[in-house]
């Protein structure tokens, strides 16, 4: 199984990288800076470079060819302001989806954010301006993606994400209520939902919880 991560850099993709790697599939990350390319390797993947903010379709496209599946994982990260959260949490999603549906890649999962809503209005009181329109960019890279039929897609909405050694054990549906997550959980449920083609066309949130991680995904898979 070939799998290409968008944001292959990114502290929950370099763990499903090794994860992917670990079992023997074969993964690709896309990154922006060509110094990124070591920590890649490292972890067992192939190193794409190509800047999400201004590649088109077509060259994002030719990255995706003979891919399995697709994962975005890419974000614009802390510290950076509501444009960025619009050319990348928003913008390179969208252009990703775009192209995995002209390179002929069915199977999507984005990474978005438990939260996410498109039409959230001005900014919640004691909420930060700039994590509203992250939310925002979000929510409408999550609308774009789930009116698309030509593609299998999961959209994951973890909580506030922990760098604690993951417990295997998770709350995962529909509706959770708000909590934390381990990245590393966040990696093994992404590594589940690539085997769960039952998954597609849901929209799920993930915390911490109590069920193991393959039990979990069976459960919102009707398998």
């Amino acid at each position: 199984m070939r799998t290409v991560i968008a944001g292959g850099h990114g502290q929950i993709a370099l763990r499903l990288e090794r994860l992917l790697a670990g079992r023997g599939d074969e993964v690709a990350g896309i990154v922006r800076r060509p110094e990124q390319a070591s920590d890649l390797l490292a972890a067992g993947a192939e190193p794409v470079v190509c800047d999400l903010e201004s590649a088109d379709t077509a060259e994002v496209a030719r990255h995706l060819e003979g891919a399995d599946a697709a994962v975005f994982a890419a974000g614009a990260g802390p510290g950076s302001g509501s444009a960025r959260k619009k050319t990348v949490d928003e913008d390179a999603a969208v252009l990703f989806a775009d192209a995995a549906e002209q390179a002929g890649v069915r199977r999507l999962l984005v990474v978005s954010a438990m939260r996410a809503d498109s039409s959230l209005a001005g900014t919640p009181e004691g909420m930060d301006p700039v994590f509203a329109d992250y939310l925002r960019a979000k929510g409408a890279a999550d609308d774009d993606v789930r009116a698309r039929a030509g593609l299998d897609w999961t959209i994951l909405r973890p909580g506030r994400l922990t760098d604690g050694t993951g417990t295997g054990r998770v709350l995962l549906s529909d509706a959770t209520g708000y909590g934390e997550i381990t990245r590393d959980d966040v990696a093994a449920v992404l590594v589940g939902l690539l085997d769960a083609p039952g998954t597609a066309g849901r929209t799920l949130e993930l915390v911490g919880g109590r069920t193991p991680i393959p039990e979990a995904i069976a459960a919102v898979s009707g398998s």
